[in-house]
């Protein structure tokens, strides 16, 4: 079997959504956009069980995929979704010294993901996850 062509293009398209997340955030620095990923999939990863948030992993693309199960215990305690506002705050406190994501965090990222997700599987995916996943990532 050939490799697939999602793992040739990684980068590219791991360069791809930091772009589109620059241009949508208007944020500079591909620094504060990795950051502000990062810290909006833990943010979501914390509140799914393992198995789910293993299937939600699987329709991202394979950087993303990567940043999304990294730095994971699986151990930690579920917590319940919460309102956007409480969410984003979670969010910027990762390296809160060094996190600049906007108040639009969430928003941001979640318009970007589903530019580079094939959105009928990604969709699919959220409506069988708890409730409030499919808010969480609606742009």
């Amino acid at each position: 079997m050939t490799m697939p062509g999602e793992y040739r293009r990684a980068s590219e398209d791991f360069d791809s959504y930091l772009d589109d997340v620059r241009a949508d955030a208007l944020i500079d620095s591909r620094n504060v956009v990795y950051t502000m990923t990062q810290g909006v999939f833990q943010t979501f990863r914390c509140r799914l069980d393992v198995a789910d948030a293993l299937r939600f992993a699987d329709v991202l693309p394979p950087v993303l995929r990567a940043i999304f199960v990294s730095d994971w215990n699986p151990h930690d305690a579920k917590r319940s979704f919460e309102d956007r506002a409480a969410m984003t705050r979670e969010a910027q406190s990762l390296r809160g010294d060094h996190n600049f994501a906007p108040d639009t965090a969430i928003r941001d990222v979640a318009r970007a993901v589903r530019k580079h997700v094939n959105v009928a599987a990604f969709d699919r995916v959220l409506k069988t996850l708890p409730d409030g996943a499919e808010e969480f990532w609606r742009p």
